[in-house]
């Protein structure tokens, strides 16, 4: 038996975002049980839970909670940049480190996060990159009312104008808000070349399966058409949209349709996470107990020369975490859903977190811009 040492888990088992919470929890809780199985790793996690049971309020008590009565200092949780944002006080305060398995809207680099999924360079702009082409530019915009919606939106009306296009519409819903007749109703008016949909939970959920009905009165409205397109929508919740979101687009850095030997790497292990939310829990545990087997005592002030010129093995393929970020480089997926699975359409190895999109270039994202002539 290795040296044991507490770990925290943060993830709330009930609420409107219960699905993501429940798929990174599993990873997270996966990946502890094959660390505490493998010979080779000499340290034994201890998991420190806390659920905030979907209460905002409930993330920053429980961080508080970990911290103060255990010897966790690396916590494993929060699904939506709400919580997020309301840890890091607790964290920096306490010396804390928050491993961060969802995708966020950027524009963020706390020393006290660890971010492991996507940010806007790999995942809305290779998306809008990839749809403009496609399906044309003008775009309606849709988001929960909080700054996951309204950031992403905010970076998507810039790209919309770079690509030459016009947002025809930019609503949102309160987190949890099921009434989204509005929503179609204005879509139809507005006749946009897609939506995008930054809606979490049993919202987004609605509004797929009404967006579905829509399709079957007006073809304009079919996926091959006007798609809708997702930042955060993995295979944990294809389920509970009953198919009605057969056709439309995602983006993510890992689908489960995908084989081991396509992903980033040639060392991706053999375990096959069911969604991108599972897998990046699983490699922050995974990661972090790399750094741990080195030096057990590390902390956030350590984390920095742990990343770097380091790889790390993990289900997203082998990765790197930038030092001065502290961002994971990613591939980057896009998947048309099938069903109960997404298959996989453009797959880009390695591409490296730019949270600031301080490398974005408008011409090779979306080509020359076209001139008007104007008499």
């Amino acid at each position: 038996m290795g040296r044991r040492i507490e770990i925290g888990i943060l993830y709330s088992r009930s609420g409107n975002y219960r699905l993501l919470s429940e798929s990174c929890r599993s990873g997270a809780m996966t990946a502890i049980a094959d660390v505490n199985a493998d010979p080779a790793i000499p340290i034994e996690f201890v998991p420190v839970e806390r659920d905030p049971q979907g209460n905002i309020d409930g993330y920053a008590t429980g961080c508080a909670d970990i911290l103060a009565n255990s010897g966790a200092r690396h916590i494993i949780g929060c699904i939506t940049s709400w919580s997020r944002k309301e840890v890091i006080p607790i964290l920096e305060r306490a010396g804390g480190t928050l491993w961060y398995a969802c995708p966020y809207e950027g524009f963020e680099a706390n020393e006290h996060v660890v971010y492991m999924h996507a940010c806007p360079n790999q995942h809305l702009v290779p998306l809008l990159a990839h749809v403009v082409p496609r399906f044309g530019a003008n775009g309606f915009l849709l988001g929960s009312n909080y700054i996951w919606g309204w950031e992403t939106n905010r970076v998507a009306r810039d790209l919309i104008a770079d690509a030459g296009g016009k947002v025809l519409g930019e609503r949102y819903l309160p987190l949890g808000e099921v009434d989204v007749s509005r929503l179609i109703a204005e879509i139809q008016a507005t006749r946009p070349d897609f939506i995008l949909n930054n809606l979490i939970g049993s919202s987004s959920y609605a509004f797929i399966a009404a967006y579905a009905e829509l399709a079957k009165r007006d073809p304009h409205f079919r996926p091959e058409r006007c798609p809708i397109l997702s930042c955060n929508l993995t295979e944990c919740e294809l389920p509970a949209l009953n198919e009605a979101g057969n056709g439309h687009l995602s983006v993510g850095p890992y689908f489960h349709d995908m084989s081991a030997a396509d992903r980033q790497g040639d060392s991706a292990p053999s375990v096959m996470p069911a969604s991108s939310f599972e897998a990046a829990a699983y490699a922050s545990v995974r990661t972090l107990a790399e750094i741990l087997a080195r030096n057990p005592g590390a902390q956030w002030p350590d984390l920095p020369q742990a990343f770097a010129g380091t790889s790390f093995r993990t289900p997203l393929g082998d990765i790197s975490i930038d030092p001065q970020t502290q961002h994971a480089t990613l591939p980057v997926q896009i998947g048309r859903i099938e069903g109960t699975a997404f298959k996989t359409v453009l797959v880009t190895k390695g591409v490296a977190p730019d949270p600031y999109l301080s490398r974005y270039d408008r011409t090779e994202t979306f080509g020359h811009p076209r001139l008007r002539v104007v008499s």
